[in-house]
Formats: structure tokens, C-alpha cells, sequence
């Protein structure tokens, strides 16, 4: 084994761990890119420039031309290309973003490729069981682990039986719900009144015991909770 493979190794380890501990904080914010996805960012972000710190591990002996010709840029039109795949897969649903873990794999799996085209195996062997791992481990600790919850949340009445926004915030705190923002709108020509907030928790279990309160209530003609997430 080279003496270069335990400082690289220390690299990427350091990279997924720094990474993973930024996203920690994103992911208790509920935020669409969190724990998994920082961390395979940061993963695949030190595995390339680990190619170009260490060139004379895997390029062969050549005249200087092939340093002139910087073999690296290669890798930057690819991880280009690649950014662009990787958009195609995020999209947006009401308040939750899908698809950022699944751009920031295939964005990983772009450097691991070429890490195999240069023939630096060792970080790329080191890189691909270190991706398994933020996709697999990573998940059971993210689902684990206090997050605050959001939900999109839509009450309408009849225009002459509305309840008021302090009953309103009352009944959702009792159900430990906090409003995060809250507007409001008629519809049916006047006929109905409709509050749309987004609320936050931290226990989803509280989405359903709200959901099952808010059905004895005769006076809301007809209620949506739309809990944001993966």
C-alpha cells in the first residue's frame, strides 16, 4: 500500500463528516438539502480535487506536454455536463423539494467515474463505500434524529361562521403546532373564507391527531395538511 492512501483516505473521511455534520443543521430545519445530501457534496468535492494534489499517482511518466495540457479539465467538463443531469432530477411539490440527494449522488458517482478513468482506484474504492454509506447509515441516523416538521395547512368556512385567527392559533397550539406564516382568502364569490398557513412541529404523529380533530369540527367546511419531506 502507498503512503499517500491513509492521508487520502483521512481526506475524504474528513470530507463526509464535515459535510454531514453542516447538513445535520439543515435537516433540523426540515430544509430540502440536508444531512445525506451536504454530505455527499462535500464526498465528491475533496475526491476531485484529490486528483489534482495527487498527479503523480496515477499520471504516467510523460514529456511536460501532458502536463501543459492539464488533463484535469477533463474532469471539469464532465462534473459540468454532469450538474446538468443532475438538475433534471429536482423538482418541487408544494413545499417540499425532491430529488437534491439523488442529484447529489449521481454528482458523487460522476467523480467516482472518473476517479476510475485515471486508475486512482484506491480513492475511488474508498469514495464508492463511503457514498453507500451516506445513502444507507445516513438515512436510518436522518430519520432518527429531532427535526422540526412543516406542513402546508389550508381551513376553509362559510363566510359567516369563521373562526377566529386566536382560535385558530389556540387549536393548533394545543395540538403543539406553531404557525409559521398565515394568509388569507374568500372564495366562492364571497361565500367562504379560507386561512392558509404553513405550521411546524416536531412530531408527526401530530399531523394525524390534528387531521382527526379538525374532522368533529362542523364549523370547517373542508381542511388540507400537507406535510413537507422526502
Amino acid at each position: 500500500m502507498r503512503a499517500e492512501y491513509p492521508q487520502i483516505l483521512a481526506h475524504l473521511v474528513a470530507a463526509l463528516a464535515a459535510g454531514g455534520v453542516i447538513g445535520l443543521e439543515r435537516t433540523f430545519q426540515a430544509r430540502p438539502a440536508g444531512f445525506r445530501t451536504h454530505a455527499l457534496v462535500c464526498l465528491a468535492s475533496s475526491l476531485l480535487m484529490l486528483a489534482t494534489l495527487y498527479q503523480d499517482l496515477w499520471l504516467p511518466e510523460s514529456s511536460a506536454d501532458t502536463f501543459r495540457s492539464d488533463p484535469t479539465r477533463m474532469g471539469q467538463g464532465i462534473m459540468t455536463g454532469i450538474g446538468f443531469l443532475g438538475a433534471g432530477v429536482i423538482f418541487r411539490e408544494g413545499l417540499t423539494v425532491r430529488g437534491l440527494t439523488t442529484a447529489a449522488s449521481i454528482w458523487v458517482t460522476a467523480a467516482i467515474g472518473i476517479m476510475i478513468g485515471i486508475g486512482f482506484y484506491m480513492p475511488a474504492a474508498a469514495a464508492t463505500l463511503l457514498t453507500l454509506a451516506a445513502l444507507t447509515f445516513f438515512r436510518w441516523l436522518e430519520d432518527r434524529m429531532p427535526s422540526h416538521l412543516y406542513a402546508q395547512h389550508i381551513m376553509l368556512f362559510a363566510r359567516g361562521d369563521v373562526m377566529s385567527e386566536d382560535e385558530i392559533r389556540a387549536l393548533l397550539g394545543r395540538h403543539h403546532f406553531r404557525i409559521v406564516n398565515l394568509s388569507y382568502r374568500t372564495g366562492d364569490e364571497g361565500d367562504t373564507f379560507e386561512y392558509r398557513m404553513v405550521i411546524r412541529t416536531t412530531n408527526k404523529r401530530n399531523f394525524s391527531a390534528l387531521a382527526e380533530t379538525l374532522l368533529q369540527l362542523q364549523r370547517i367546511r373542508s381542511f388540507r395538511i400537507s406535510p413537507s419531506g422526502n
